[in-house]
């Protein structure tokens, strides 16, 4: 079930459910697991809890404790109704996880269909963007970019800026393989190179099999308008036309490999690309999607569920990215043409940043965000979290365009709501993969002993430098195939203490004799963790509800293959766009 189909009402009393919930937990989601003894958290937990998760194997750990889907549950003793109480809420209130035809929360090492004959090559992504390619991210970008076309098609909209593009695997698909009009922005210069390499490679290729295959009308010759890649960097204090003055600018200085060409080589250049699988939209198909612009709401769900059917519109919309250069003051908005806006894992504020872009902006006709790195999203108790990137240049950005608005919360609701605060570890917990750790409690994985290894380190470390806490420790290469004394040799080293600092073993041991409650405590963190991350999404959702905005939070990804699956879709309404 959409998210989208719950009521205005329903979602604020489900914020509120959600703030009391993390409220009375907040010394869990708040804990780090590598303090477990030098800070005693098992003695923080009730005892009831204590006698009942403290002999746990991990697989019932997994099957009693984080599986959702689990119906028949067996216990090996009485469980606290708090603790019951507290799993079920965990596990209600969190928003569904379940991409539309993909694995549930316990798929373990299962992959998407599209990988059962290669594990790394997804049967439905041409070979051409499969090059340099993660298999994660060849289903992220094929899922996502499918479902960008189709919102392009529905509002007849054929631009679209991909913020934060990285080495343009994204931008090339929407381009290259959807026939769309796409200017990457990327903060990394680094970044901006590779992509546009890898689009150069791109082409070099297809015009090695145009010239094998004899086609008369070769790429060589008419390869059309690639994506722009620029260096931009997304300042999250700017008002919205300084971020459109960066795509005018960008249009200026159109860095795409090829001439621009007519509709006819663009969709011959498309076609191609030997996509597998494909289907032609009939022009009465094309017609009736131009048709549904006029309704008062797209009907998002409907886009989702084409994204399995392969389908390929040939419809392309004439409207492209251009305009000439003029003022900041002026925007460029009567010479930037109406734009479709998405970030494929937008770091911290950026994905914040881009929402409130789509409310103000007028050319943003819709946006498709996925988020990541929670902890790095600015709050009003941590302004300026650790980690977050620092553009290696003075901004330009006036005291009128400055704007003080935090990541988190965002919308006036939940900012409002008692108890509503999320601090950093909470965030940071928000971004682990619970379907990950499932597998590994299931398998009875070795790797699981590595918090326990951390803790103890964490303890030494603190006998012998109390002023130090929680250091960070580069991580030790199959460190959980290691006894803890070679851990300890190959970790000391890295915080700045000698690699024979004398402990004592006895003590030691009796540390490591505790590993399967280190277990249980990190998977009550992890139980918490999809609340967190449905706190931060539902106050997006929210803060749109408020701007005026429906919207939808969809699985759209395999969980399973892509922890961070949620995409928040919203779509202006004919009227708001015109």
């Amino acid at each position: 079930m959409f998210v989208a189909t719950f009521s205005e009402q329903e979602q604020r009393e489900l914020a509120e459910k959600l703030t009391s919930l993390l409220s009375t937990y907040r010394r869990i989601s708040d804990s780090y697991i590598i303090e477990f003894f030098s800070e005693s958290l098992w003695d923080t937990l009730p005892v009831s809890w204590q006698e009942a998760l403290g002999d746990l194997t991990p697989p019932q750990i997994a099957d009693l404790l984080l599986d959702k889907e689990i119906k028949d549950r067996r216990y090996p003793s009485v469980w606290p109704l708090s603790l019951l109480a507290l799993r079920t809420a965990a596990h209600v209130l969190s928003f569904p996880r379940k991409a539309p035809g993909g694995y549930s929360q316990d798929a373990g090492a299962a992959v998407p269909e599209e990988f059962q004959f290669n594990q790394s090559q997804s049967s439905l992504l041409g070979h051409i963007f499969r090059k340099h390619v993660k298999p994660k991210k060849q289903h992220e970008i094929l899922r996502l970019g499918t479902l960008v076309k189709k919102l392009c098609d529905q509002v007849n909209c054929n631009s679209v800026v991909d913020v934060g593009s990285g080495q343009g695997h994204l931008t090339r698909f929407l381009s290259f393989g959807l026939g769309l009009d796409v200017t990457g922005i990327e903060a990394d210069p680094n970044l901006v190179s590779m992509a546009t390499k890898f689009d150069r490679q791109l082409l070099l290729t297809l015009t090695k099999e145009n010239q094998r295959s004899g086609k008369a009308h070769g790429l060589h010759s008419a390869p059309g308008p690639s994506p722009r890649h620029v260096v931009g960097w997304v300042n999250p204090q700017a008002s919205w036309d300084v971020f459109i003055q960066q795509l005018v600018t960008a249009s200026e200085n159109d860095s795409s490999i090829g001439p621009t060409t007519g509709p006819y080589e663009k969709k011959q250049r498309v076609e191609d690309l030997h996509l597998e699988p494909r289907s032609c939209q009939t022009k009465a198909e094309d017609k009736a999607e131009l048709q549904n612009t006029s309704k008062t709401q797209i009907n998002i769900s409907d886009s989702v569920a084409q994204i399995n059917t392969g389908a390929f519109p040939s419809g392309m919309a004439t409207e492209m990215l251009t305009c000439k250069s003029i003022p900041a003051t002026d925007c460029g908005a009567k010479e930037l043409g109406s734009f479709v806006l998405t970030g494929l894992h937008a770091c911290g504020d950026l994905s914040s940043t881009l929402l409130r872009h789509f409310s103000n902006c007028p050319k943003v006709q819709v946006i498709t965000s996925v988020a990541c790195c929670y902890m790095k999203i600015s709050t009003q108790e941590n302004p300026n979290p650790p980690g977050v990137f620092q553009p290696p240049f003075s901004s330009d950005i006036t005291a009128a365009d400055s704007c003080s608005d935090y990541g988190y919360p965002m919308s006036d609701w939940v900012r409002g709501l008692p108890g509503h605060q999320l601090s950093y570890k909470a965030r940071e917990g928000a971004c682990h993969a619970i379907e990950d750790y499932l597998q590994r409690l299931r398998e009875e994985s070795g790797l699981l002993r590595i918090h326990c290894y951390r803790a103890i380190l964490e303890s030494i470390i603190r006998v012998e430098r109390p002023d130090m806490r929680r250091p960070g420790v580069q991580t030790v290469k199959k460190a959980h195939a290691l006894s803890f004394s070679e851990y300890a040799r190959l970790a000391l080293p890295r915080v700045g203490l000698p690699a024979d600092l004398p402990y004592d073993p006895v003590c030691v041991d009796t540390m490591l004799a505790h590993q399967g409650k280190v277990v249980v405590y990190f998977s009550l963190v992890l139980l918490l963790a999809p609340v967190v991350e449905t706190l931060v999404l539902l106050d997006r959702m929210i803060f749109l509800q408020e701007k005026g905005f429906q919207s939808e939070l969809i699985p759209l990804f395999d969980a399973a293959f892509s922890p961070r699956n949620l995409i928040l879709v919203a779509v202006k309404t004919k009227e708001a766009r015109s």
